[in-house]
């Protein structure tokens, strides 16, 4: 018992795993994997120097810190995937991003012109999108809820 108590004070008030470590993780695995296959040392340097930082990221109790990293990693992350919305030619969906929360918000493309209310589902700020017809093109206006 008392050696679960050690365990659980050591623990508390650390990082933990998020979606940074997540992609570190992977990083490492892949490198892992091709150095059995190819003898490097930058690889292998590479893959510890990588285990030194997914370690010291997950016992860091600096957790401001950690957590902007990982909310710059997830900034990267949402641009290069709402990116690739904008080309998929195919998406019939118009992504919008709440000015007052940065919720990226998927709205379906309208099937007639005009004006077009939308209540942002996690702040609930009031979007107007103009839409002009089956026309990826739309104006947001700043209305107070």
């Amino acid at each position: 018992m008392n050696n679960f108590n050690n365990m659980f004070r050591f623990a508390t008030k650390r990082n933990g795993i998020d979606e940074l470590e997540k992609l570190l993780i992977i990083i490492y695995l892949i490198l892992f994997i091709t150095s059995i296959f190819i003898k490097n040392l930058y690889l292998d340097l590479a893959c510890v120097l990588l285990v030194v930082i997914i370690v010291f990221r997950f016992l860091s109790k600096n957790i401001t810190s950690r957590d902007k990293e990982n909310n710059r990693y997830l900034k990267i992350k949402n641009t290069l995937l709402l990116k690739n919305r904008k080309n998929n030619k195919n998406d019939d969906n118009i992504y919008k991003k709440c000015s007052k929360c940065h919720t990226i918000l998927r709205l379906p493309l309208p099937s007639k012109r005009g004006i077009k209310h939308v209540k942002c589902p996690k702040c609930g700020k009031r979007l107007t999108v103009v839409a002009l017809r089956k026309l990826k093109v739309e104006v947001i206006r700043k209305d107070e809820v």
